[in-house]
């Protein structure tokens, strides 16, 4: 059983938690693809020029950075949303052919209609030659089967669904995948314990933070509870 938006429980000094370190689990690391993204360039500004735009079925964009001017550009709709739907669209390299160029980006800020959903607006940042980028990396568990405290019905406490690193722009991970093999109830993962891909670091670098827990079922702790209370009496 997974918690999902868990956070990091307080545990008693007499139940000895046990802290995950590199060799307690096997790291997987997916590298994203480069996205291929059409593009035109756009004369014209404002809410009226973008209204316009929407209505043939394109979404207006921006890209800008690297020293450079502003691009104001607009792509179309369909495929747009055909990109968000793979899931790393935010932490994937984007190739905008436009004008003849192609513009390694990344997509830093998407902006969706407050009703449908539809994309609005899309800023992208250009990126140089071995650029550095801070991106969010989903985090995925596997193996859920093989934790000997998930199968005595404890809960899998997920603190961090994703790990904020900074990157190469040509090697971005897709996903992060933690094996919890062995995980006991009390047990806990920090980003020390996780051997990210060469190139990569945690963009937190002033706390070994938790990104999931093994807490105990609720009825477990009710029936230790229960223990406690009679004992004492």
């Amino acid at each position: 059983m997974v918690i999902p938006g868990g956070v990091a429980g307080e545990v008693g000094a007499d139940e000895r938690p046990r802290t995950f370190t590199t060799n307690d689990f096997e790291r997987h690391v997916i590298m994203s693809d480069t996205l291929n993204l059409p593009a035109e360039t756009r004369d014209r500004a404002g809410k009226g020029a973008s209204r316009a735009l929407r209505r043939d079925g394109r979404v207006p964009a921006v890209v800008y950075g690297n020293k450079e001017e502003p691009l104001a550009i607009h792509v179309e709709a369909k495929e747009l949303v055909r990109l968000l739907g793979t899931g790393h669209f935010m932490n994937s390299v984007v190739e905008i052919e436009v004008g003849g160029k192609k513009l390694r980006t990344l997509p830093k800020d998407v902006a969706f209609h407050p009703v449908n959903d539809r994309p609005l607006h899309v800023d992208f940042l250009r990126l140089a030659a071995n650029a550095s980028v801070h991106v969010n990396v989903p985090v995925v568990f596997a193996n859920e089967e093989a934790s000997p405290g998930l199968k005595k019905g404890g809960v899998l406490n997920v603190v961090r669904h994703e790990l904020e690193l900074v990157c190469d722009a040509n090697s971005i991970p897709d996903e992060i995948v933690v094996d919890v093999t062995g995980a006991e109830v009390g047990d806990s993962i920090h980003i020390s314990a996780v051997k990210l891909p060469r190139g990569a670091t945690s963009a937190i670098t002033d706390r070994d933070f938790t990104i999931a827990t093994i807490v105990a079922p609720s009825a477990l702790k009710s029936e230790e509870g229960a223990e406690e209370a009679a004992t004492a009496e």
